[in-house]
């Protein structure tokens, strides 16, 4: 690990200032990412800009929905009883997270930056287009188990990792940043990116910007809703597959749905023609398997990782069978 300055900001305008006059800086909170990313050599920022004293903390429900400030703790939003309550997919796919002590340090800013656990990404003496754009990508023909299905390119096949992510996809989330040019807002779903020819960077985000908070909608999803995991060990492993599905059901019939998958994409997937096709739909599983078809239309697989394919339909249709119990 490099020498870096460091600062404390009280302000987010204070803090997008800071950044502004140090453009290879980068904001800190929890750090759980950051941190390892720099021990590892995999990136070196000239100042850390800490944010832990910004007023962006609270869990607040409104007329529109769910507000979540951007150094909300993940454990702070899992457990709380609105959450729980109201949006008990998002609280289901933060607990499947990381483990208890990172999920009481790591922040929702966070989870929502957080880069790749490729193992090439992480090895600085291996070619990595995300890590050193040019390099190559070890990983295409390499080791590639724990690597994309959907929406690769030849310059990168890593996944996204987090479970948050994934439910806030299906949920149809905005992310609120600030930023030299002021506030705007971004739709979950356009925030992180595929990687086509430049993977280095992750999302969406303006130079010198910073996440400040995100919503969610009201939504009807309160019941029979289920995040699944699939994972090599019950602790603290990320997905090699996850689905994210939630249903509104009059009686037994689908009148809206939702479904995202994790560890498949260099992104959250949302699978909206499965959406499209379940609504108005029996609640079977035959009905499922289709939607199952429907969403692995276009997967590939690059050797290792092939069993996704297999793993994926079956996932999805758990999934959904899971959400109606």
């Amino acid at each position: 690990m490099i020498n870096f300055e460091y600062s404390r900001v009280s302000s987010v305008k204070a803090a997008v200032d800071v950044l502004a006059k140090n453009p290879t800086g980068r904001f800190i909170a929890g750090g759980t990412n950051l941190v390892d990313l720099m021990k590892k050599g995999v990136t070196a920022p000239t100042r850390l800009i800490d944010i832990n004293g910004l007023p962006l903390k609270e869990i607040k429900e409104t007329a529109a929905g769910l507000s979540i400030g951007a150094l909300a703790i993940n454990s702070d939003v899992s457990e709380n009883e609105t959450v729980k309550k109201n949006y008990p997919l998002l609280a289901m796919a933060l607990n499947a997270g990381a483990s208890p002590q990172l999920r009481n340090a790591a922040t929702v800013g966070g989870n929502l930056m957080q880069r790749t656990r490729c193992t090439y990404f992480y090895d600085i003496a291996m070619p990595c287009n995300k890590r050193q754009p040019g390099s190559g990508c070890g990983a295409l023909q390499g080791y590639n188990r724990m690597h994309a299905i959907f929406g690769a390119s030849d310059k990168c096949i890593a996944v996204h990792p987090s479970d948050m992510c994934v439910a806030l996809a299906a949920l149809q989330a905005t992310i609120t940043v600030s930023g030299p040019k002021g506030e705007r807002k971004i739709l979950f779903t356009d925030f992180h990116r595929l990687p086509g020819t430049d993977p280095s960077k992750d999302n969406t985000l303006a130079k010198g910007e910073l996440i400040t908070g995100l919503n969610i909608p009201k939504n009807p999803f309160t019941k029979n809703v289920y995040y699944l995991k699939i994972r090599d060990r019950a602790s603290y492993a990320f997905a090699l597959i996850s689905v994210a599905s939630a249903l509104e059901l009059t009686g037994n019939t689908i009148k809206n749905a939702r479904l995202a998958m994790g560890g498949v994409a260099h992104k959250p997937w949302r699978l909206t023609e499965s959406e499209k096709f379940l609504v108005g739909k029996t609640a079977s599983r035959e009905n499922f398997t289709k939607a199952a078809e429907l969403a692995m239309k276009g997967a590939r697989g690059y050797g290792h990782n092939n069993f996704k394919l297999k793993m994926g339909p079956v996932a999805i249709v758990e999934a959904l069978m899971k959400a109606m119990v």
